[in-house]
């Protein structure tokens, strides 16, 4: 059973920082591709970035790259989002998912397992 847990999120003005965890059990961690989603009030939910199982690349939408990093520890079972110079516009429920195939997590249809998500609010 895979179990993701996010945390990171809160209040932050625009302009502000910060850095989403996700955290995964399971044993096969480092070979999962994972991914970062975001749900906005009144939006579908919609890819925001993902990273390869070793790192070794990543992918964002055209609204937040440049602005958002995903990064991997495979030690740690973790994946992490940080997000500079934020806009109220990004402000939404972000959810961690997981890929188990080669698949990398861009589209909701790739991703096996999700986490409850966590709530960023940006303040203009």
């Amino acid at each position: 059973q895979v179990k993701l847990v996010e945390s990171g999120g809160g209040l932050v003005q625009a302009g502000g920082s910060l850095t989403l965890s996700c955290a995964a059990s399971g044993r096969s961690f480092d070979t999962w591709m994972m991914g970062w989603f975001q749900k906005a009030p009144g939006k579908e939910r919609e890819f925001v970035a993902a990273i390869s199982w070793d790192g070794g690349s990543t992918y964002y939408s055209k609204s937040v790259k440049g602005r958002f990093t995903i990064s991997r520890d495979n030690a740690k079972n973790s994946v992490y989002l940080r997000m500079n110079s934020l806009k109220p516009e990004d402000t939404a429920v972000y959810y961690c998912g997981v890929s188990s195939t080669t698949l990398i997590p861009t589209i909701e249809s790739r991703v096996d397992y999700w986490g409850q998500g966590t709530l960023v609010t940006v303040s203009s």
